[in-house]
């Protein structure tokens, strides 16, 4: 027979606390353009970017997944962080393995994934501190110039 409610043992209480992180936060997104939030400063973009959690940020010049090269992805290497969360657009797209190899050579991960969960995953594990970049292909609704 199970004790009374007042006599079980329970654990040590635990302490929860919300995130905080100093690390740009993608507070949106939609067709075409995200939304980004640091130190209660809000900016819609609507073109590629590149976003760190060390405060990156950068304009990634290619406007559709045809347009990258293996350049785009030497440009993420030499940031040098643990991981690259690329956000291959409106739907998950790999990249040639070719364009992959500044990053591969530099033992640094690479995890694909539409530009959506990209921006989700990048606001966990940069919460979580560690040091992560995402490369966020942004592509205009079709019937948008």
């Amino acid at each position: 027979m199970a004790p009374p409610p007042s006599e079980i043992d329970l654990p040590a209480p635990m302490k929860l606390q919300p995130d905080r992180s100093d690390s740009p936060t993608i507070l949106g997104y939609g067709p075409g353009w995200i939304g980004i939030g640091r130190e209660g400063l809000a900016q819609k973009i609507e073109h590629s970017l590149v976003i760190g959690s060390r405060g990156e940020k950068i304009d990634w010049q290619c406007q559709s997944f045809e347009d990258l090269s293996a350049s785009h992805f030497e440009q993420l290497a030499d940031l040098r962080p643990e991981l690259v969360l690329f956000g291959s657009g409106t739907r998950l797209r790999f990249a040639p393995p070719q364009f992959l190899a500044a990053l591969m050579a530099r033992r640094i991960g690479v995890e694909t994934m539409d530009t959506v969960a990209a921006c989700r995953t990048y606001n966990i594990l940069a919460g979580e501190g560690r040091h992560v970049i995402a490369a966020l292909l942004l592509e205009q609704p079709h019937g948008c110039d």
